[in-house]
């Protein structure tokens, strides 16, 4: 009868311990010539972590910056789309894979430049008494491939759009040699801190790189017409919670309807309405993100 993995003593001869020390060193020195990596994390879904990543990203493009974007999220990537790249065809040489090249020359890699349609699901095929654990093996591997086989040249500012969800963050940041900080992302309601509470008490624990602070998205609606921002949700304190956890606060950004259309149409808000209080906010979060990081190199 055939062994299963459980019954094979060391390592079947596969020299898996080598092979991962090769790659880790290969990683290395595939980011070595990245500044500053930023992973951009929520906990939850649904507060609109990729936007912000893409925007942050567009922001640092529009300072001067050389930047990319690692879309970290296998399974629902949307990075591609919203920078405009989706469909993009990626160069492969002996170099490596050249990442696609959206607005302001930002570098982007995800999954959805590599599916075949928009139908096309990413589903992993493990043992079934370890579903959760195969998944999430082979979601670090990816990730791991898609920043070692990429030919990111040079570049001051790599952001890292995660996945929501803690366990999620825990094994993205173990694959990554090293990184610059953490920028939490949640809306102003108690479900939405209740989980990110818990992400940032891991992020604290991790002590892997320090958390540059939260932003507060959909905090208050911009009417287009009359140039005012109203409430949009009336629970939760943001800047309270950041004061409570001692952690900075980096900004609060209003709801803006144009920004879905930017997302749609592949260009970032903050290019198509720089002058919007979105925008703007952006724009100053991410001067904070620079000051840190030339404070602190990463």
């Amino acid at each position: 009868m055939p062994k299963k993995y459980r019954d094979i003593a060391g390592d079947g001869g596969s020299n898996i311990i080598g092979q991962v020390m090769e790659q880790a060193a290969r990683l290395k020195a595939r980011l070595s010539n990245v500044k500053h990596i930023i992973t951009v994390m929520s906990g939850k879904g649904g507060v609109g972590k990729s936007a912000i990543t893409v925007n942050l990203a567009a922001a640092l493009a529009l300072q001067g910056y050389q930047v990319g974007i690692v879309d970290a999220d296998i399974n629902g990537p949307s990075i591609a789309k919203m920078m405009g790249v989706k469909g993009q065809d990626l160069k492969i040489d002996e170099g490596g894979v050249h990442p696609a090249v959206g607005p302001l020359k930002i570098k982007v890699m995800s999954m959805d430049l590599l599916l075949v349609s928009d139908e096309t699901p990413v589903l992993w095929d493990g043992p079934s008494q370890d579903t959760f654990v195969w998944r999430a093996t082979m979601e670090a591997t990816t990730l791991r491939e898609f920043l070692t086989d990429t030919e990111w040249g040079e570049l001051d500012f790599l952001l890292v759009d995660l996945p929501p969800g803690t366990d999620k963050f825990m094994s993205v940041t173990e694959v990554l040699p090293r990184f610059g900080g953490t920028i939490v992302v949640t809306i102003p309601s108690e479900v939405s801190q209740l989980v990110v509470k818990k992400s940032i008490t891991v992020a604290k624990k991790l002590k892997k790189a320090p958390l540059l602070g939260v932003i507060e998205n959909m905090g208050g609606y911009f009417c287009v017409e009359c140039g005012t921002i109203g409430e949009l949700f009336h629970e939760g304190d943001t800047e309270a919670m950041a004061s409570q956890l001692e952690i900075p606060f980096l900004g609060r950004i209003p709801f803006d309807p144009r920004l879905s259309l930017s997302t749609d149409r592949g260009t970032p808000f903050v290019i198509d309405y720089h002058d919007a209080p979105g925008a703007q906010t952006v724009m100053e979060i991410a001067k904070k993100i620079v000051a840190h990081c030339t404070s602190s190199p990463s």
